[in-house]
């Protein structure tokens, strides 16, 4: 791949990666990114066809994207995946740390496994993939996190490690915004609410109950969450870090 020679579009030239891109919140950030000017290299951790497609339709619309199987929670794997990237394009810009697990269960049924895997996946793998990456990072990087309105609304049973692996990430973007400010790269936090995607439909079992917890009735879309991923990514998000920004319609008001 090539960097883009079109100036006009605000990422022009840039490098973006990002984790868990082959569906959902994630695919819409690689689209958005793409669009945005930004070369986007993006892992998946299963089926490969879904990433095919995307890489496809992201090349149908004049954009650049490639897509590389990583597993989030093999830590390993991770750092060589972003040290790859970095490699190829002598650069890295933009880590956005789209990838994460849902398992739900009261604390009685809960069990040890899905606890570490949460953990490993939703917020392990956020301080890795950043570790590597902001390696890699000039002046004026972005790191940004895709967490949940969960780590400030759980309003539901069997939800405790999930909105705690994302609560985490609160903290987390805090302390990295002190550590990387001083070199120009910013870290922040963006938080959605109910998003119509495969994992949480808006016509799935569960929706009506969550509508009603909503402001805004409605379920947000993957494109508007790509949205302020591409506002913090950008040239007007350069002032705001170590902010968790919220996206939900008002379901935590």
């Amino acid at each position: 791949m090539t960097t883009s020679a079109n100036n006009t579009l605000p990422l022009a030239g840039k490098v973006a990666f990002v984790t868990g891109g082959s569906r959902g919140i994630g695919a819409a950030i690689v689209r958005r990114l793409a669009a945005d000017g930004a070369n986007v290299v993006f892992s998946y951790a299963a089926s490969q066809a879904p990433a095919d497609e995307l890489v496809r339709s992201v090349e149908a619309a004049g954009g650049r994207a490639q897509a590389v199987r990583i597993d989030s929670a093999d830590a390993a794997a991770l750092t060589a995946g972003i040290d790859k990237v970095a490699a190829e394009f002598g650069r890295l810009d933009i880590l956005v740390n789209s990838a994460g697990v849902l398992a739900l269960g009261t604390v009685d049924q809960f069990s040890l496994a899905d606890f570490d895997r949460t953990l490993a996946v939703n917020v392990r793998a956020v301080f890795v993939a950043t570790q590597a990456a902001t390696a890699h990072m000039p002046q004026g990087g972005r790191v940004i996190n895709i967490g949940s309105t969960n780590a400030e609304r759980m309003p539901f049973a069997g939800g405790s490690a999930y909105a705690m692996s994302k609560a985490a990430l609160v903290g987390l973007v805090k302390g990295l915004s002190r550590d990387l400010g001083p070199r120009g790269i910013t870290v922040n936090n963006v938080q959605p609410g109910p998003v119509d995607t495969d994992m949480n439909p808006a016509d799935g079992p569960n929706a009506d109950g969550l509508r009603s917890l909503m402001a805004i009735p409605h379920f947000g879309k993957a494109a508007d969450i790509a949205g302020m991923v591409a506002y913090l990514a950008g040239p007007d998000g350069g002032y705001v870090t170590g902010a968790s920004l919220t996206i939900d319609g008002g379901f935590g008001a």
